[in-house]
């Protein structure tokens, strides 16, 4: 299937690793030019150099924090000037740390929203006066399973990233007639990074290894095991593409069935 995103333009949040990085390698090798963000200026150097080296595309790298007000405005114009317009907006960045309700004061619940929630808002509102001007704009918000199903010591990213999904939707159906899509994807547990982050205080709480709670998540899983970076990647990169072009305001779980309603 030729998902027409060739020639296309895509800004991709929290790339250097992870799910982004692996969104972003998945839209080049369908030959889309690349921005691509994360905190760390060595780290997504590297990214781009990498992505570069391996899909032949145009990959460019933005270094700095999404929680600073002021910073994605100006990396949406920067960006925009470097591809020559926006068609694909992929927002994301790293969840919150764990912990219970009681654990957890004020000021992490603050910055968890900037972090959580105005990091979409900030990175929408700079890019909508690009994507106007595209002919298969759309807007992909990564959020969690955890908005579906809570997960045990995530009170933050549990409530949190609700925001986030209310967001989407209303934003799909404020901006649909300006032919603008928005969907997320709601990941649940996945080989990244992350996962060893918040294994760790499970580990410490049971007496356990990080691999002994790691293998006791993969058996809640129906399949039997997490999923890897690129099955997440190959689901966004069709629904951002042209050939999902009547797909919007659609919260896709990819949880390998852990999640356990119906609805």
């Amino acid at each position: 299937m030729d998902l027409g995103l060739n020639k296309k333009k895509a800004i991709v949040c929290g790339a250097s690793k992870g799910l982004g990085y692996a969104v972003a390698r998945g839209l080049a090798q369908e030959g889309v030019d690349v921005a691509i963000n994360s905190r760390n200026e060595e780290k997504i150097k590297s990214a781009a150099e990498r992505l570069a080296s391996e899909t032949r595309q145009q990959i460019y790298p933005f270094a700095g924090d999404l929680t600073d007000p002021y910073f994605p405005q100006k990396m949406v114009s920067a960006a925009a000037d470097r591809l020559g317009g926006v068609d694909i907006l992929v927002t994301n960045a790293g969840g919150p740390p764990p912990g219970a309700f009681e654990s957890i004061d004020e000021a992490a619940w603050e910055k968890a929203v900037d972090l959580s929630f105005m990091s979409h808002v900030r990175m929408i509102r700079a890019a909508l006066p690009y994507l106007r001007k595209s002919k298969a704009a759309s807007v992909l918000t990564i959020t969690s399973y955890s908005v579906k199903q809570p997960i045990p010591n995530l009170v933050l990213s549990n409530s949190i990233r609700l925001a986030t999904i209310g967001l989407t939707k209303t934003l799909a159906l404020e901006l649909g007639a300006d032919a603008i899509r928005f969907n997320s994807i709601l990941p649940g547990w996945t080989e990244t990074e992350r996962v060893r982050e918040l294994m760790a205080p499970r580990a410490e709480a049971a007496g356990t290894t990080i691999e002994e709670e790691i293998a006791k998540q993969m058996a809640d899983s129906p399949l039997g095991r997490m999923a890897t970076p690129e099955e997440f990647a190959n689901a966004a990169v069709f629904i951002v593409s042209p050939a999902a072009a009547y797909i919007t305001g659609v919260m896709l779980s990819l949880d390998g069935g852990m999640y356990k309603g119906t609805l």
